[in-house]
């Protein structure tokens, strides 16, 4: 890259949440002299999902670091392809591979391996069991905080669980892989292998799925780390 500092912050959420869960990421990024955004992702399918990351993209100011968690890492996988994309950090995300889904990825778990409480679908759309949602996705969130979260749940399209990256982004760009070591949803072998496939710096961090929200000055520390990297 030049040698420009990075300032823009690109943050993309995953499935059955939205952008408000970045709130202490962000604000901790924007004390740290960041421009950041938040995509609000419909998540009714990954092709959209990826035409509205790429529209931030490219309102944000400069190169940008695009951040995905969860669901998230798959529409940052496309969408990283994007000419001012520096580099991708992924929060226990998926960094699928060509031809990958989120549906293909959890579809054969290892025996032991948590499973998340996903519901039968209902009119093409996914929803978590909200009475396991707490320990499942944010065990380590305030428990009134992990109760909204459950109830203020955004439905996950089919077509978005089942959208499968055509390019990695990962293959041309630097990447990095916060890897949440309390993990109920994505198993913290499977985080791993993501991140050793795609060659990211990988830090593992003590937190449920929902980390970015119970450890947002971790998670934007680690983001600010990878912004340094890209220009070192």
């Amino acid at each position: 890259m030049s040698n420009k500092s990075i300032k823009s912050i690109v943050l993309v959420h995953g499935g059955f949440v939205d952008g408000s869960g970045w709130e202490g990421t962000y604000k901790a990024l924007t004390k740290k002299g960041y421009k950041v955004s938040i995509v609000q992702n419909p998540t009714i399918s990954l092709e959209d999902d990826v035409a509205v990351t790429k529209r931030v993209i490219d309102a944000a100011e400069g190169d940008v670091i695009l951040v995905g968690h969860s669901y998230g890492g798959v529409v940052v996988t496309e969408a990283g392809n994007h000419p001012k994309v520096a580099g991708l950090v992924y929060v226990t995300a998926f960094a699928p591979d060509a031809g990958e889904s989120v549906g293909k990825l959890i579809a054969n778990p290892a025996p032991g391996a948590p499973v998340p409480p996903i519901l039968p679908p209902v009119d093409g759309f996914l929803m978590l069991d909200q009475t396991q949602f707490a320990a499942s996705f944010a065990a380590d969130v305030e428990p009134d905080l992990a109760d909204f979260m459950a109830k203020a749940q955004v439905p996950w399209g089919l077509d978005a669980l089942n959208g499968e990256v055509t390019t990695p982004a990962w293959k041309s760009k630097p990447s990095w892989y916060l890897v949440a070591t309390d993990d109920h949803m994505i198993p913290v072998p499977a985080q791993r292998m993501m991140a050793n496939r795609a060659g990211a710096k990988t830090l593992d961090q003590a937190g449920s799925h929902a980390v970015y929200v119970s450890q947002p000055d971790a998670v934007a520390d680690f983001i600010d780390s990878a912004a340094r990297g890209v220009i070192d």
